[in-house]
């Protein structure tokens, strides 16, 4: 959950849609995000696949998949909107946590877009930065066009691959 004051609006970077900004002065080191139980979401693989299409493509678009844990997390504020830099002001920290937790890199004033290392933490970094198609844990093509006309044989696979 979001232990900071922020905004959502359009982002600074082209094609980017929309970023997270501070909406206070954040003091280098200070905690701006941390898993929260109860608020924040742990989805286990199996419960994916019980999702209808456009609910799993929806959940694929704002999780991540943590690259130590190996499970999908949905942030539940607007922490799903900040985008990725490869000079993040926001980095990773605190592997004391369920989920671990965000910090200030650096001083960021009010007003200054939020951005994070996505390589840093997400398994799906990748796709989400359109470098490629592919989900790394599942096949992009299974998960996103299952439905129960689909054949047999991909159900099963799916299924061995979230094992």
């Amino acid at each position: 959950m979001l232990m900071i004051r922020t905004k959502v609006r359009k982002s600074i970077i082209p094609g980017a849609g929309l970023g997270l900004f501070a909406n206070q002065f954040i003091p280098k080191g200070t905690m701006t995000w941390r898993f929260g139980p109860g608020f924040d979401l742990i989805v286990p693989k199996d419960d994916l696949l019980r999702l209808s299409e456009p609910a799993r493509q929806q959940f694929l678009n704002y999780c991540y998949f943590d690259k130590k844990t190996k499970h999908f997390i949905l942030c539940s504020d607007d922490e799903r909107f900040i985008n990725h830099s490869e000079k993040p002001n926001i980095i990773q920290g605190g592997n004391d946590e369920i989920e671990g937790i965000e910090i200030a890199a650096r001083d960021i004033h009010r007003g200054e877009e939020l951005f994070c290392n996505y390589y840093d933490f997400d398994e799906d970094a990748d796709r989400k930065l359109k470098k490629t198609g592919i989900y790394k844990y599942l096949e992009y093509n299974e998960v996103c066009s299952y439905s129960k006309k689909s054949s047999p044989q991909i159900f099963q696979t799916l299924k061995k691959n979230l094992r």
